[in-house]
């Protein structure tokens, strides 16, 4: 039988609806990119289509042969484990349907060059009355279980503070790990700087950057000496484009190896030595779907889940994609080793979280 390829863009999805707007118009913008190839976009979770339902519409345009890539900045669990099981089972359940799953954005110039313009236009909206000496940077990185995809958005971080020559930089993540957002910049406020940039080094809108952009608020209403510049996330920038595209021409040409040399899965990691060697498999087989206007899969069923998490807001999100997830399901990630870090989660219990 011939090859015939396809592009499947593989999402995490999100109860908030413009996140999901936005990955959609993202993955709509890669189509004439690839006038070759059908292009279809699937979520784990919370969202329609999911990944399923992608490859099915690539099926029934007669693709035999799938590029797969994960709509993630960072590669955590699910761009790791979640994502890879569920295209496996597809592919174990369809004869002659191969799928090779290509790289995450990942930390890439392109990337990088994107942040810089997203920094460079909050500067010129708040106006260069303040050198770059007295303006600090803090880059608010999604926040995984796994310190390989954290460690990245430290990277982008100095990176970026590096390029632009700001007086300081730190990183903060919006959830799972430390430090939170809040008392990331009730730590940044000390050093003294003039001006603070909040760059949510996020893909999409969504809860959570409302939430960073909040706690920005709440940090400034406390220092009034303080000017804090709250810069947009990423979004569909062209140059996210043009690294998406890469991603898919690097499974062409047999380039899409992951780094795994820090992969906890794979590799003794401090602190993590416990998480060598877990199974690959997807904890979101039974939520596909749910929160995107009914608790059913997109394929019918119909499907109950009245168990709950029991890993002090350990769950392993991946970078750059929204959830206001409150979880209502079995599946068990291994518990994150900082889960009551001070800095952490646990300082999102005084609000009911």
């Amino acid at each position: 039988m011939p090859r015939k390829l396809g592009v499947m863009i593989c999402g995490h999805g999100s109860r908030d609806g413009q996140a999901v707007a936005e990955f959609a118009t993202l993955a709509e913008r890669l189509t004439p990119r690839f006038p070759d190839y059908p292009v279809e976009y699937g979520y784990l979770e919370f969202a329609t289509p999911i990944i399923r339902t992608g490859l099915d519409k690539l099926r029934a345009q007669g693709v035999n042969h799938v590029l797969a890539v994960p709509g993630m900045l960072f590669a955590a669990g699910h761009a790791k484990n979640d994502i890879p099981s569920v295209l496996n089972a597809y592919a174990a359940q369809h004869d002659g349907f191969e799928i090779e799953y290509g790289k995450e954005l990942g930390i890439d110039p392109k990337m990088i060059e994107a942040a810089g313009e997203r920094i460079r236009g909050a500067i010129a909206a708040a106006g260069d009355g303040v050198p770059l000496h007295e303006t600090m940077l803090v880059v608010v990185g999604r926040g995984a279980s796994d310190p390989d995809a954290n460690s990245n958005a430290a990277k982008v971080m100095r990176m970026l503070w590096e390029g632009f020559g700001f007086g300081w930089g730190e990183t903060v993540y919006s959830g799972v790990t430390f430090p939170l957002v809040e008392p990331g910049l009730d730590h940044a406020v000390k050093l003294g700087f003039k001006r603070i940039i909040v760059f949510p080094y996020f893909l999409f809108s969504g809860i959570l950057v409302q939430r960073i952009y909040d706690a920005t608020d709440e940090v400034a209403a406390r220092n009034p000496g303080i000017e804090f510049v709250k810069a947009p996330y990423l979004n569909d920038h062209p140059l996210v484009i043009d690294t998406f595209c890469e991603r898919v021409d690097q499974i062409l040409a047999g380039d899409n190896a992951m780094n795994c040399g820090l992969c906890k899965y794979r590799t003794r990691v401090l602190g993590f030595e416990a998480e060598v060697g877990l199974p690959q498999e997807s904890h979101h087989h039974h939520v596909e779907g749910i929160g995107s206007g009914g608790d059913a899969h997109d394929d019918g069923h119909q499907h109950s889940h009245t168990h709950t998490h029991s890993h002090d807001h350990g769950h392993d999100h991946d970078q750059g994609h929204d959830q206001g997830h409150d979880h209502a399901h079995d599946h068990q990630h291994h518990p994150y080793p900082h889960a009551d870090h001070p800095l952490g989660p646990v300082t999102l219990n005084k609000e009911g979280s």
